[in-house]
């Protein structure tokens, strides 16, 4: 193992991450012949890194436009990269928006179109739809997020106020041949979920976005409520014309970064065991979830033999309560460094694959059973801080932050716990 429970941790997410490689895990998906002419149509938090690498690997002309988030830009040779606000739209988003939507129903029949798709597409191409705009697409980003509903449920909503999510991309560039790459950043790895399916059909429709609203409670205005149930554009389904030239691969996903994570764990000398790739729900309640499960391990060797590395993946979120600062793998972290605190032997981490948690700066946080304690000898009390949604400040004030700036790609959320 590496020199301190720390360091292994780092290492395991930097496996996961490496695993996640958008060059990689494309030049598998491609197909052998690469020499006819491409435009690219990307977005997402990874979009660009993802259309570099599609830059290096086709042989053929190469042009076209992929949106990613605000310093998440990489250079490209061929493919114009804009870059637009995320995790709630803003203007830039809209004219980049515009842009894709243009240059998809700019093409011919005999063109060929090349989706790159990764997470945070959602976010990053706002069109409202006739009769609204860009600030009621901002106000239900912004109910969405506080919401603390599933990722599944949010995109199944955004995607019903939208001019260019739920396949409309795709309905743009018809009848052209097109092949989406998608980089998974959601529970189960649908190819319609991730940045809300742009060019993928939407097979549930405004029914499913209804029945989201009502199982998380969300409290949208009565605006939205009346688009959803009267007779609106709504997005192409499965079936539809749109899509007999149009195919979609998953390249990369959280099973495959946690099989990594695994492998460099073993190859370390620790044994690992994947808890679940698809965790999900509220952060705090995923925190003391995990915490229940190291403490079992620790202390009667069930369900997994100490020691061992307890890998988990999915997407945790946050009702948001209170004015502080954090993302999902943060709050994760201090609710889980509550319930060990003063234990031996348990250390965690949990992370962002893009290196963003949520609106902060760092990917996520470490924890251990002295977390707590670093917490409270800075003044703060961790209980009031998880209560306002503060975990930041707490796992800063502990020095146990995780910053690792932009990844370049995103296969949702790593976590990983050590126990010895």
């Amino acid at each position: 193992m590496s020199d301190s429970p720390r360091d292994f941790l780092a290492e395991l997410y930097e496996a996961a991450v490496a695993a996640a490689d958008p060059k990689p895990a494309l030049a598998k998906a491609l197909p052998e012949s690469r020499e006819r002419p491409a435009v690219v149509l990307g977005a997402g938090k990874g979009a660009a890194q993802l259309a570099r690498a599609f830059e290096e690997l086709w042989t053929g002309p190469v042009r076209g436009i992929a949106v990613t988030r605000y310093g998440f830009g990489v250079p490209c040779e061929h493919v114009r990269v804009l870059e637009a606000a995320h995790p709630v739209p803003d203007e830039n988003g809209i004219m980049a928006s515009r842009e894709l939507m243009n240059l998809a129903d700019s093409l011919g029949e005999k063109d060929f179109a090349v989706a790159l798709i990764t997470g945070g597409g959602s976010a990053l191409l706002p069109m409202p739809p006739k009769g609204m705009t860009l600030d009621d697409e901002i106000l239900l980003n912004e109910i969405l997020l506080k919401s603390g509903a599933p990722i599944s449920a949010m995109n199944a909503i955004r995607k019903q106020f939208s001019g260019i999510k739920g396949g409309r991309l795709a309905a743009a560039a018809w009848p052209v041949e097109m092949q989406t790459y998608i980089v998974s950043d959601v529970p189960g790895d649908d190819p319609a979920q991730v940045a809300s399916g742009p060019t993928v059909p939407d097979s549930a429709g405004p029914d499913a976005a209804l029945a989201a609203i009502y199982r998380y409670a969300i409290d949208l205005p009565g605006k939205f409520l009346d688009r959803l149930s009267s007779e609106n554009d709504s997005a192409p389904r499965p079936g539809a014309p749109e899509f007999k030239t149009s195919k979609a691969v998953i390249i990369a996903s959280a099973e495959l970064s946690l099989m990594a994570a695994l492998a460099k764990s073993r190859s370390l000398g620790t044994e690992a065991k994947i808890l679940s790739v698809d965790l999900e729900g509220e952060a705090r309640e995923a925190g003391r979830f995990l915490a229940s499960v190291a403490k079992e391990v620790r202390k009667s060797n069930r369900p997994f033999e100490k020691p061992v590395a307890i890998l988990s993946g999915g997407e945790t979120t946050v009702t948001v309560k209170g004015s502080g600062q954090g993302g999902p793998n943060t709050e994760t972290m201090l609710s889980f460094a509550l319930e060990i605190d003063g234990c031996d032997g348990i250390y965690a981490m949990s992370a962002d694959t893009d290196g963003i948690d949520g609106m902060g700066s760092n990917a996520g946080a470490f924890a251990d059973g002295g977390t707590i304690e670093r917490i409270r000898r800075q003044g703060l009390d961790p209980v009031e801080c998880l209560a306002v949604n503060d975990s930041k400040m707490a796992m800063a004030a502990a020095g146990d932050l995780l910053e690792t700036g932009p990844t370049g790609t995103n296969v949702n959320d790593f976590r990983a716990i050590l126990v010895v």
